[in-house]
């Protein structure tokens, strides 16, 4: 089973609503992801199996939002399975913040000095695939990606729901 990066952009409604009750959130996320348009497709975003590759090397380069596990957590019933841990919460603020970063964090220099065997060493998901020697390309694709889904948000107001399932 793969394990996955996930995002759900939340309307400042919307985020008071799944602050106040989680059970409305889990399925919030579950109808949003289930429904196949336009409206949920913009709100909805993955970063596949790339998602530790990106948070290695966003921090490697020192970029100041933790766009790939979040930065808040918010209150969930135990027991909650969202995947891998409950999601974690990136402001509104904090999405504007990681826009207003992209400039100094463009997808083309993302990788600039890593290599597959640099990923492989720090045991970073999926190993398999640095062992094997595949290049950064597709992680870098993801970046270019997870970064206009970014710019959308801020654009909005939004904050995001991030999990790993």
């Amino acid at each position: 089973m793969s394990m996955i990066g996930q995002y759900l952009r939340l309307t400042p409604a919307e985020l008071e609503r799944a602050s106040r009750d989680p059970d409305w959130a889990a399925e919030h996320a579950h109808d949003v992801y289930g429904r196949d348009d336009a409206a949920a497709a913009a709100r909805v975003h993955e970063t596949d199996k790339a998602w530790n590759a990106l948070d290695f090397l966003l921090t490697r380069r020192g970029f100041p939002v933790d766009v790939v596990f979040g930065e808040a957590d918010m209150p969930w019933p135990a027991g909650s399975d969202w995947g891998y841990g409950p999601p974690r919460l990136l402001t509104a603020e904090r999405v504007r913040a990681a826009v207003d970063a992209l400039e100094a964090h463009a997808p083309d220099a993302l990788a600039d000095g890593v290599a597959p065997a640099d990923l492989a060493a720090a045991n970073v998901y999926p190993q398999i695939v640095w062992e094997r020697g595949e290049e950064l390309d597709w992680v870098v694709s993801h970046w270019a990606c997870l970064a206009t889904y970014l710019r959308a948000a801020a654009r909005e107001g939004d904050a995001l729901l991030l999990w790993i399932s």
